[in-house]
């Protein structure tokens, strides 16, 4: 762990981190807790102080050099990412590319957090609307994107005048453990980005219970993201959610159907099938339901699956569990009456590999339509009209991510406008970018990251009423 700019915790308790590709143990962490992570929030208070005075372009030149820093080493973060939790090398070598464009543009964005002047209603006064930084943050991050998930949280808080601490999962913390290093190579003051590892329920209930931390941000399930809710209400706590999926891939009839395949070949197959804007549900219209199904099984029958170090299209899933809900949600849809055009098995041997899976004559009732699978399975479901492709996609209680194939401007600009999904991919199977807003509506969270509207969850707006007699 790092914190005020030292490493700590060698002296406790260490977890074991594990290849799922292997079983392998590739590294060991601290099992930190309620002291270690009081601590840390102590060091990013006092830090605050001095940070939050800096100008925005030594904040600037500090985010710019740890990007530099982060592109220099992208091989040895991407090897680091894929041993620990399993994705392909090509992916993880995407995601440090991502990661530091985070870092990047808010090095940028430091630089335009904007007041304003307001016309008085009297002579005697002038108006004003100050940004100042919110204070501590904690930043809760995923096993799925160790990297990116830290750097779209802190790059902004950064930016802002805020330190933080980075709370990483225990399935993938060895990452966040490099970017440590270069955070010191990189010359940010003591205490103004630390990092504990360890217990989740110890460290983030110590973070909700001290009130020096301000601001909540976190990447994760829908029913944790409901208890931080809970939680946060005692003292007020300002939250960043950004929760669960269950994209929706609707496909018309009018369509670029090789478009439309290799679209929901980069969302669904993406990290395995392992993120919260894949396509969990894809609707097609009757009129090209069999011909895409044809030509979508047989594009992923050439995936390769594998260990992530061996050029592979599809790693592992991160663990046991994982595989199991993957394997259950197959079997319900299955019994059901849906119909295996490929895949469908745990790939025997060692590590929890599934098969690339498409399944067709879906219906609403499979708990795969219900539930999100996170894992690599396409089920497709026939549809009819767009309306009725539009009331399929909102049926849930999600709204994080949906994806529209059509060629007809009139029929994408009116079902996107049915949607209630905070990020919609028309065309684009990939649509997330460091210069957009990311976030979800409905229970798939709480404000967004990313875009100049990621600074403003780190920005409090002051007021200020000037009497100038």
């Amino acid at each position: 762990m790092v914190i005020n700019g030292k490493q700590v915790g060698l002296d406790l308790e260490q977890m074991d981190v594990y290849n799922p590709a292997t079983n392998e143990v590739v590294g060991t962490i601290p099992n930190g807790g309620k002291e270690e992570a009081n601590q840390a929030v102590e060091a990013a208070n006092q830090a605050f102080k001095k940070w939050s005075q800096t100008t925005a372009y030594e904040r600037a030149t500090y985010l710019k050099k740890l990007h530099d820093l982060i592109l220099e080493n992208q091989d040895k973060l991407a090897k680091i990412m894929t041993l620990e939790m399993g994705k392909p090398l090509k992916e993880s070598t995407g995601e440090v590319v991502y990661s530091a464009s985070f870092v990047e543009w808010y090095a940028e964005e430091a630089k335009r957090v904007y007041g304003e002047t307001i016309p008085s209603h009297v002579p005697n006064k002038r108006l004003q609307v100050w940004r100042k930084p919110v204070g501590v943050v904690a930043a809760i991050t995923p096993w799925n994107f160790p990297l990116a998930m830290i750097t779209r949280k802190i790059a902004p808080a950064l930016a802002a005048g805020c330190t933080v601490i980075i709370k990483p999962s225990k399935e993938s913390p060895i990452t966040a453990i490099k970017f440590m290093e270069l955070v010191k190579k990189s010359g940010f003051p003591s205490g103004v980005i630390n990092l504990v590892t360890g217990s989740s329920s110890k460290i983030v209930g110590a973070m909700m219970e001290n009130e020096k931390v301000k601001k909540i941000t976190f990447t994760g399930s829908t029913e944790v993201g409901k208890l931080l809710i809970e939680q946060s209400a005692k003292q007020v706590k300002r939250l960043s959610l950004e929760l669960g999926g269950h994209a929706p891939f609707i496909v018309l009839d009018d369509a670029n159907i090789d478009k439309a395949v290799e679209g929901v070949l980069a969302s669904k197959f993406r990290n395995g099938g392992q993120t919260c804007v894949c396509a969990n549900r894809i609707y097609v219209q009757e009129g090209i339901y069999d011909q895409f199904v044809e030509k979508f099984a047989a594009k992923v029958k050439q995936l390769k699956v594998g260990d992530g170090m061996d050029g592979v299209d599809i790693g592992p899933l991160i663990n046991e569990e994982g595989l199991e809900k993957v394997a259950s949600h197959v079997k319900d849809a299955v019994e059901k009456g849906a119909s295996l055009v490929t895949g469908g098995n745990r790939i025997p041997g060692t590590g929890t590999f599934y098969e690339p899976t498409v399944l067709r004559d879906i219906d609403p009732s499979m708990i795969i339509m219900q539930e999100e699978t996170f894992g690599p399975v396409a089920p497709i479901q026939k549809v009819e009209t767009d309306e009725e492709a539009a009331d399929l996609a909102n049926s849930t209680e999600y709204g994080l991510a949906a994806y529209v194939f059509t060629e007809s401007v009139a029929r994408g600009t009116k079902l996107i406008e049915k949607l209630d999904f905070g990020i919609v991919g028309w065309n684009d199977g990939m649509p997330s970018a460091a210069q957009a807003p990311f976030g979800g509506m409905k229970e798939s969270g709480i404000g967004r990251e990313g875009g100049h509207e990621g600074m403003d969850a780190f920005l409090e707006t002051q007021y200020v009423s000037i009497g100038v007699e």
